[in-house]
């Protein structure tokens, strides 16, 4: 073998970051295009804030199951497909409107669902505490030997309702689960962590949070979708008087951004780039 071949052909490669550039963006700009980018620089949607500031607008939302609570669900029903469980039950803290999210839940493969009905909303007075305390109702009165749950909601990103329920439980808790295995002793569970997986075995009844690697949920099918209008699904209502000890002051969107500047060719590009934006290195010398 020439290695002094293959490390010439392996340098040839290696493209600079500037030449990628040239080869992404061509050289003729045109005017109509950069007007174009003009007139968009700064546009938004429609403000997603309240007028008074109270909260997120909500107004015409379609709401859906937030993706690792899918994830935890997918994995229940996988338990079941298996042997290992015998029911999987999912459960959902909100308004009306939450009764369509479990019966996504139910055309995935769930059994049956447990809505527990509160007009309060989840980001302003109800915190992950106060859904803890909720869900844990459910559990004393379902006594399931394991509740899988998502590692964290995608909206308030807070990813400690799992944890405060398995603290309310006097449960076993292993959070951030990319694998799990269940058996009659225990359930063994693959924790995505900082520096790589860490495997833990916790006794049943247990808690289990699911992170993104744990498997791929399914799409329900049409016939699915159908049976699930006819599956149980219970309503409970919250607890009035339950709320939470903080409150939302102010929510505001974040300022719009400075519109985009047109240049006339890549050179422009890469000089505002390296010089202005400082995201490319320096040209060398050399």
């Amino acid at each position: 073998i020439d290695h002094s071949e293959k490390k010439k052909k392996k340098e040839k490669n290696k493209l600079d970051a500037r030449e990628i550039l040239r080869r992404l963006v061509k050289e003729d700009v045109g005017e109509e295009a950069a007007r174009r980018g003009e007139e968009s620089g700064g546009l938004r949607g429609e403000d997603p804030v309240e007028a008074d500031g109270s909260g997120v607008a909500l107004q015409n939302v379609k709401m859906s199951m937030n993706p690792f609570c899918e994830i935890a669900c997918e994995e229940a029903i996988k338990l079941k497909e298996a042997g290992v469980a015998s029911e999987v039950v999912a459960v959902s803290v909100g308004p009306a409107q939450a009764a369509e999210t479990l019966r996504s839940a139910l055309a995935m493969g769930a059994d049956r669902g447990v809505h527990v009905l509160t007009e309060k909303r989840l980001d302003q007075e109800l915190r992950p505490l106060e859904t803890a305390k909720l869900l844990k109702a459910v559990v004393d009165a379902e006594k399931p030997d394991l509740v899988i749950v998502g590692k964290q909601a995608i909206d308030g990103d807070n990813g400690t309702t799992g944890p405060m329920l398995a603290e309310l439980l006097r449960w076993p808790c292993a959070p951030f689960a990319s694998a799990l295995t269940v058996a009659d002793d225990g359930a063994t569970v693959e924790q995505e962590t900082d520096t790589g997986i860490q495997t833990v075995t916790v006794p049943l009844p247990a808690l289990v949070t699911a992170d993104l690697r744990l498997n791929t949920p399914r799409y329900p099918k049409l016939p699915n979708i159908m049976k699930a209008k006819k599956k149980p699904l219970d309503t409970v209502h919250a607890d009035a008087a339950l709320t939470g000890d903080s409150a939302v002051s102010q929510v505001h969107a974040p300022p719009p951004r400075p519109p985009g500047v047109s240049v006339a060719s890549v050179d422009e590009l890469l000089d505002k780039l390296t010089n202005e934006a400082k995201v490319l290195p320096a040209a060398s010398s050399s």
